[in-house]
């Protein structure tokens, strides 16, 4: 009964704090977001898209361009690579399960999981292989098994990385295999101790030499104690032959997604921020990774702005917070990331493809896309733009992106959808049929 009446009685904090949520007008995107004044909230005004389906539709692409399911029935696909040949690899998988904390945590909890898919995770890699480039796979099978809730992946010199939630593997790979067998070579174990976050993105330098790996924070601001966030929020370089890593940057929430932007070769990650300070902060973000930088968490967010909750402060620490490089709007919850390259698509030659998976802690909804931002000599310039849309029908979520990875070679963008458990193919108006169909062997026929 006390359990029901704390229930209750959160719920209708809910619906209060929705009545002062913020201004949804703010624009939230950019290199210079405009910040509100903080406006805390005994719990975050929530409100999830319930799932409904895609009923034979389509998400929403550009004119020119074609949107095609190439695998549908996943068991929630989180992250994509692309291998030399063209065939696919797809993580699925889920972790997490950290302990609630607080009352608000199990409301929080419930209502995210209102929107999320009822299907387990896969803890596998799927490949795919479409060797005519029909967007019609001759072959799908389960590439790696038996993982731990497995999410970034990376190809170096016929190695293939994985990051599960708990270590970083190592698996030989020959162009053409469709299956590994084994456990895996352990390069290195990563923090997973209560897992609030428990995704581990992943991306190689150009040269191969170093791997980089995103640990997001075990809680929102620090309330489960610094023991908790010993080696949280933080980017590790891991040298790839000795698997000995160090922190490469501190203060980074979560970060959800990493990729190198190809004309600069500068690391870059999105970022999801903390939640409980209102619908318009604080901007989740695109950021060029700086060695030895700071970006804030948890004292302090977009550079200096001080977040009055956590105790002790840190205010030496604060003055040397940089601020993230671009904006891509409050609890957007960016979960994907990679750059376009070589002749791009018509329109979206150069710059930035970002998976929004969607908000759960605000009235009006946000993210539910895939968006672009536009770059020049390596750095964002211009407002975003809708790429893919229609994620969101009438309240409700047929899909939500996660993954992005990007295919210059046969001019395709590939999504992970982990509420819909597809992954979709775009193309556009320089169609795939005009390339040289690319043998599963390797190389071109």
């Amino acid at each position: 009964m006390r359990a029901r009446l704390l229930l209750t009685s959160l719920l209708a904090a809910t619906a209060l704090a929705a009545c002062g949520s913020g201004d949804e007008s703010l624009d939230q995107t950019g290199p210079t977001p405009k910040l509100p004044a903080l406006d805390q909230t005994l719990v975050p005004p929530m409100k999830i898209a319930k799932p409904e389906g895609w009923n034979g539709e389509l998400p929403t692409v550009p004119e020119g361009f074609t949107i095609t399911p190439v695998a549908t029935d996943l068991k929630i696909p989180r992250q994509i690579l692309i291998l030399p040949n063209g065939d696919i690899l797809v993580a699925e998988g889920s972790g997490g399960h950290a302990p609630k904390l607080r009352p608000k945590d199990v409301i929080a909890g419930y209502i995210k999981s209102l929107g999320k898919s009822s299907v387990k995770g896969g803890d596998r890699i799927t490949l795919l292989r479409d060797a005519n480039g029909d967007g019609k796979p001759e072959l799908r099978t389960t590439f790696i098994k038996d993982l731990d809730a497995p999410y970034g992946l990376a190809l170096v010199n016929g190695s293939l990385y994985v990051a599960n939630q708990g270590a970083l593997l190592r698996f030989a790979y020959s162009d053409g295999q469709t299956s590994i067998a084994g456990p895996g070579e352990e390069v290195t174990k990563l923090p997973s101790v209560i897992n609030h976050h428990w995704t581990k993105s992943l991306a190689a330098s150009p040269d191969g030499s170093k791997l980089y790996v995103g640990i997001g924070s075990n809680s929102n601001i620090g309330e489960r104690g610094l023991s908790a966030e010993e080696d949280r929020a933080v980017i590790w370089e891991v040298d790839a032959a000795t698997g000995s890593n160090r922190i490469f940057v501190s203060g980074i929430r979560n970060p959800t997604a990493l990729a190198f932007e190809p004309t600069s070769s500068q690391l870059w990650a999105v970022v999801n921020e903390r939640d409980e300070l209102g619908a318009e902060l604080v901007p989740d973000y695109l950021t060029s990774v700086r060695e030895g930088s700071f970006y804030g968490w948890p004292y302090s967010y977009w550079g200096k702005h001080l977040d009055p909750r956590v105790h002790p402060q840190k205010p030496e620490l604060v003055k040397t917070a940089v601020a993230p490089d671009y904006a891509l709007g409050s609890h957007v919850a960016p979960l994907g990331l990679s750059f376009a390259s070589g002749a791009g698509f018509p329109g979206f030659a150069q710059g930035a493809f970002v998976g929004e998976h969607g908000s759960w802690n605000r009235q009006h909804l946000a993210g539910y896309k895939v968006s672009f931002i536009p770059f020049a000599a390596g750095k964002p310039a211009g407002k975003p733009k809708d790429f893919i849309t229609g994620f969101i029908k009438d309240g409700k979520a047929r899909g939500r992106p996660v993954g992005i990875t990007y295919d210059p070679a046969r001019g395709a963008l590939w999504i992970a959808d982990d509420l819909s458990n597809t992954v979709w193919r775009v193309t556009g108006p320089r169609a795939l049929a005009m390339r040289a169909p690319v043998s599963p062997l390797g190389g071109q026929r």
